[in-house]
């Protein structure tokens, strides 16, 4: 009987697996078939390498360059912001907070991960992007910058988070054994416990990157949707998200 009820349990999980990939691949399926007769009309090239997004015009531009590249620039950014803070906060928390300061931090850095992204959005586009317009004296404050900026603020709970929990599965031996050695904390931490987190720490970089990468509402908000080449990270630009 027990028997039983772990194939059924088995094949109810595989199902649900493969259900999860069958949904994704009818998503892909769905968008290339949709797309397919844009190449009757623009050559592939055209389409990729094209400078111009103008789908309402007569004739319409279909190049997509800008937005891929816009879209590389914020997500680069947003990593140079939150992969040194997400994982330097998880390493002060596990490793040399207090315990009260460690109860005040975890939960305070869980709720961060939770807020709406259209408040992050706002956020950005009421406060920081003007104080950055002031600050640096640019244009206008809605720029890849400021997108950058607001995405890896977004993504640093995440990285963070995991990144701590990470941390939390090294065994204390390691810790013990290494300290017995002769190794001071800091050689412990950098040489020791950060290498044995090296895939949960890596994992927590990648979450935090597809964060980025997906995020639609704040960059609409903070980007300044203008589809076109950036000359620079302080030009208003439009990702594809």
């Amino acid at each position: 009987m027990v028997k039983i009820k772990e194939q059924i349990y088995k094949w109810i999980f595989t199902i649900l697996a493969f259900a999860s990939l069958a949904f994704l691949i009818g998503i892909m399926i769905t968008l290339f078939k949709e797309a397919i007769p844009l190449f009757s009309q623009v050559s592939f090239l055209k389409v990729f390498f094209g400078q111009f997004w103008y789908p309402t015009y007569d004739p319409p531009e279909f190049g997509i360059f800008p937005l891929v590249l816009a879209s590389v620039l914020v997500t680069m950014g947003a990593m140079m912001v939150c992969i040194p803070i997400g994982v330097g906060s998880a390493l002060y928390i596990h490793e040399l907070a207090g315990e009260k300061q460690r109860a005040f931090l975890k939960p305070m850095i869980e709720i961060l991960a939770a807020i709406p992204s259209i408040v992050y959005g706002f956020f950005g586009m009421v406060i920081i992007a003007p104080f950055l317009q002031r600050l640096l004296g640019i244009p206008t404050g809605l720029c890849a910058f400021t997108a950058s900026l607001m995405l890896g603020i977004m993504a640093t709970p995440t990285v963070c988070s995991i990144a701590e929990d990470a941390l939390s599965f090294v065994p204390r031996s390691f810790r013990e054994a290494s300290l017995a050695l002769g190794a001071n904390r800091w050689q412990t931490l950098i040489k020791v416990v950060v290498p044995a987190a090296g895939s949960g720490i890596s994992t927590a970089i990648i979450l935090g990157m597809s964060r980025a990468v997906g995020e639609t509402m704040t960059v609409l908000m903070v980007a300044g949707g203008a589809a076109t080449i950036p000359k620079s990270i302080f030009d208003p630009v439009r990702p594809m998200t």
